[in-house]
């Protein structure tokens, strides 16, 4: 089944290039069907990138999905039309009365920030309140994760001394699990941050589980013990090339920066880099999309219950 866009989304001629299918809003009505209804919290800086992104991960599975897309409106963005906004975007104010299936919340540049100083910290914190009865799963990710660890466990962050950039190896902790259903006992992920987490107070906080580690970096995906929320550090949804065009940018704004680690074939920047984590990211959504699809409510009412 195809996923559900908006009419004339720009990324959807991307998506067909790819094979994943996608169904625009009038014809979709034809369709007597319950579509799985996701809302996108997109608070990267390359909004359009993060949408192909995400949308060939949600296109890759059976079931109709009805993605809406959500951005901060008390944020300013210097890398997105305000054209492309309003015309794609819903802002929070304007789908209160709405209920999803599933959310997700991506990555954001402010990992050096302090929460309370993030502009748009306020109205974050109000969403999150208003998802716990509108939404039935949740998947954050990068600071997304970093920021839902610390508002419903109080885990702190802190900043690395070296920016955590590559691609590393991560164990399998929980072969068993759902949300790892297909997962090899070790796979390889993106991680492209600042900030860690409090590894020790993630073990010892009640209620949340740990689902993959590594030795040196601390855990990558994590999740409540309802399954019901998934919190994941690393970027398994970024493309080939992310990687090297963050490298290149940091290049051109002078900044410190040496190439991502086991990213590039034998190291040298100017190769072609390897795709090594692209299935597991495919496994990782699918096995999401499916448990938020076996355990959601069919009237989606019942979530203020």
């Amino acid at each position: 089944m195809p996923i559900k866009i908006i009419e004339g989304l720009p990324v959807r001629e991307h998506l067909h290039n790819e094979n994943v299918y996608t169904i625009e809003e009038h014809r979709a009505h034809t369709q007597d069907i319950r579509p799985l209804r996701i809302l996108i919290l997109n608070l990267m800086p390359k909004k359009e990138e993060t949408e192909l992104q995400l949308l060939r991960l949600l296109g890759n599975t059976p079931l109709q999905i009805d993605v809406d897309f959500m951005h901060m409106n008390s944020h300013i963005s210097k890398n997105t039309h305000t054209s492309h906004l309003q015309k794609y975007y819903h802002t929070f104010r304007e789908i209160t009365d709405r209920r999803y299936d599933g959310m997700i919340v991506t990555g954001a540049p402010v990992e050096k920030l302090d929460f309370h100083e993030v502009d748009y910290i306020d109205e974050l914190r109000d969403m999150m309140k208003w998802s716990e009865t509108h939404v039935f799963s949740r998947f954050f990710i990068c600071w997304g994760a970093q920021f839902a660890l610390n508002h419903y466990f109080g885990i702190q962050k802190f900043l690395l001394s070296d920016k955590l950039f590559g691609v590393f190896d991560y164990d399998n902790l929980k072969p068993g699990h759902p949300l790892l259903r297909g997962f090899d006992d070790v796979y390889r992920v993106p991680q492209s941050r600042h900030a860690q987490i409090d590894y020790k107070a993630v073990q010892h906080t009640k209620g949340l589980e740990i689902l993959t580690s590594n030795d040196r970096f601390g855990p990558d995906i994590m999740s409540t013990g309802d399954q019901r929320d998934l919190f994941v550090l690393g970027h398994l949804e970024y493309g080939r090339n992310t990687l090297g065009e963050e490298y290149e940018r940091d290049l051109r704004t002078g900044g410190k920066i040496l190439p991502p680690c086991n990213y590039f074939i034998q190291d040298d920047p100017t190769s072609r880099p390897l795709f090594s984590w692209k299935s597991h990211a495919h496994l990782l959504f699918s096995n999401w999309i499916n448990e938020t699809y076996q355990n959601t409510y069919y009237d989606l009412t019942h979530l203020e219950e």
